[in-house]
């Protein structure tokens, strides 16, 4: 009697939620939406023999909208225990520069995933400290913004963090902006 021949192997198919939809299908369709791309940054405060120090940390994000005119409030979506969302857990305040066309390597740079310390990634960039917040602004972004937060959302793997707007600054209102599609950073065309 032959022995029962395996079956060959089936490619896998996309595989739904309970709902229907796979994290491909989902990915896929949202990478249609136009997103801006921003900097969100915070300083991590820390206390030494010598007095405050800390560290300034930053990361790209292009999950981030206005929510409200009054009062001002924008959120960003945060994945849940990254270092950022850890960070705005227990500091409240923190800023976003909206990044210029010009801006690409900036948004690449604090995009990169496993880093250690974001202190070599802030160098050779011009930035200035937040009056309010504390956090690095980008001298060159579109428009900036100081935050302290407000409320904060689970949301599956992402936490949602809505912040009132304490100060809003044009440092290049006029640039063109930096924008992603379909997984890729985009030109606007003119």
């Amino acid at each position: 009697m032959p022995s029962p021949v395996p079956p060959s192997p089936v490619p896998q198919a996309a595989v739904p939620h309970p709902e229907g939809v796979s994290n491909e299908e989902f990915r896929a369709a949202m990478s249609r939406l136009a997103a801006g791309v921003c900097l969100i940054t915070a300083h991590e405060p820390a206390l030494t023999s010598d007095g405050p120090r800390g560290e300034d940390v930053g990361m790209t994000a292009t999950a981030f909208l206005s929510v409200s005119l009054d009062p001002p409030l924008v959120l960003v979506s945060l994945r849940e225990g990254s270092r950022m969302d850890d960070l705005l857990a227990e500091q409240p305040l923190w800023a976003v520069s909206v990044l210029a066309d010009s801006q690409l390597q900036v948004a690449g740079r604090f995009a990169m995933k496993g880093r250690i310390s974001d202190r070599l990634l802030f160098e050779g960039l011009p930035w200035e400290r937040g009056q309010v917040s504390g956090a690095p602004l980008l001298t060159g972004a579109l428009a900036t913004l100081e935050c302290r937060t407000e409320s904060r959302v689970e949301a599956g793997d992402h936490t949602l963090v809505i912040g009132r707007v304490l100060t809003a600054g044009l440092p290049a209102p006029d640039a063109p902006p930096l924008t992603y599609f379909r997984g890729r950073y985009r030109h606007l065309a003119p």
